[in-house]
């Protein structure tokens, strides 16, 4: 969805959990280690959220990841934070055939890193990942394709930031 978003608008896509992924990698750590090495050692995640703040600062670009709502109110940032929500069979059935995995093992790891979130974001920030009050679009993205659902957000944009900021946006 946010790649696609910003293929349309010609701006770039910063990934949260790609940076994560890189990190983990550099380390030479699994995801569920560094998980447990993230819950233990804040700084973690504080480097990499204040990375996301720097792109976010910025501006021009699709922020992806489970704090970049947060991040952009904490910024004072002119954004249009939105937040997609999916049930956890879809969500992993979506990872599964991605991945090439057992969407049921991936229902198990996804419910224990949002658990690791969750608690994190808590710990750290105070931020109850629960709490979707700071958003300003909340789609359900269960049983719309992602062409459909980034046309919405893009009629959002157009009404948040003016219909001559938003290019490529059917009218």
């Amino acid at each position: 969805m946010a790649r696609l978003l910003s293929r349309r608008l010609g701006v770039p896509h910063i990934y949260a959990g790609d940076l994560y992924r890189r990190e983990a990698e550099a380390r030479g750590l699994s995801l569920t280690d560094f998980n447990r090495l993230s819950e233990k050692d804040h700084s973690i995640d504080r480097a990499l959220d204040a990375r996301m703040a720097a792109y976010a600062r910025q501006g021009g670009v699709v922020l992806e990841g489970r704090l970049a709502g947060f991040i952009a109110l904490q910024e004072d940032l002119d954004a249009l934070k939105v937040w997609l929500t999916a049930s956890d069979e879809v969500c992993a059935r979506r990872v599964a055939q991605r991945e090439g995995r057992d969407w049921r093992d991936v229902v198990r790891q996804n419910r224990s890193r949002h658990s690791s979130d969750a608690k994190r974001y808590k710990t750290i920030y105070g931020f109850d990942l629960s709490d979707t009050s700071i958003y300003d679009v909340i789609l359900r993205s269960d049983n719309d394709s992602p062409e459909h659902l980034a046309e919405k957000i893009l009629a959002h944009a157009s009404e948040h930031f003016g219909h001559d900021a938003v290019p490529n946006v059917s009218r």
